[in-house]
């Protein structure tokens, strides 16, 4: 049985998965449409895209399941990096001559937004169709009879 902590590297990688083929198949439709400069720009926008999320996504992980106290702070500064680590990447294509010249604007900005709505909408799919249990299991008792997981009640939670 998978718990949350055994699923979010698995989530993650697959929205990192889906968004990486959405810019190969982009980079295909470049090649047939927009020709070298489009393909150039379709894949470098493709690697930008799943680079920067995930770098973002595993680390927020890696944190949260070592210091969960930290999680939401460590979330924050990671988005605020994954920003300035977008805004870096335009600066070097821009300053070294690549972007317009060798690598197609639109294409890598199409590339862009391509991949971060289908990471989204993946990572929204998983966590909404994710099978979590709503009940803690039971400790099995000294004598060794295995008890049946136990549901709260509304009394736990604060009936009204």
């Amino acid at each position: 049985m998978m718990t949350t902590a055994d699923r979010t590297p698995s989530v993650v990688a697959r929205a990192a998965a889906a968004a990486a083929a959405a810019a190969v198949l982009l980079v295909g439709i470049g090649a047939l449409v927009g020709g070298a400069d489009a393909v150039r720009g379709a894949a470098v926008g493709g690697v930008i895209a799943v680079g920067v999320f995930a770098f973002g996504a595993f680390s927020v992980d890696t944190v949260s399941r070592l210091m969960p106290a930290a999680s939401l702070m460590f979330a924050m500064l990671t988005y605020t990096l994954q920003v300035v680590l977008m805004l870096m990447a335009f600066v070097v294509l821009t300053r070294s001559g690549l972007l317009d010249d060798q690598i197609d604007r639109d294409w890598l900005a199409g590339a862009i937004i391509l991949g971060a709505m289908v990471w989204m909408l993946v990572q929204v799919r998983l966590a909404t169709t994710a099978r979590i249990p709503a009940f803690e299991p039971a400790s099995p008792r000294a004598s060794g009879e295995v008890l049946e997981p136990t549901v709260r009640t509304t009394a736990e939670g604060g009936a009204r």
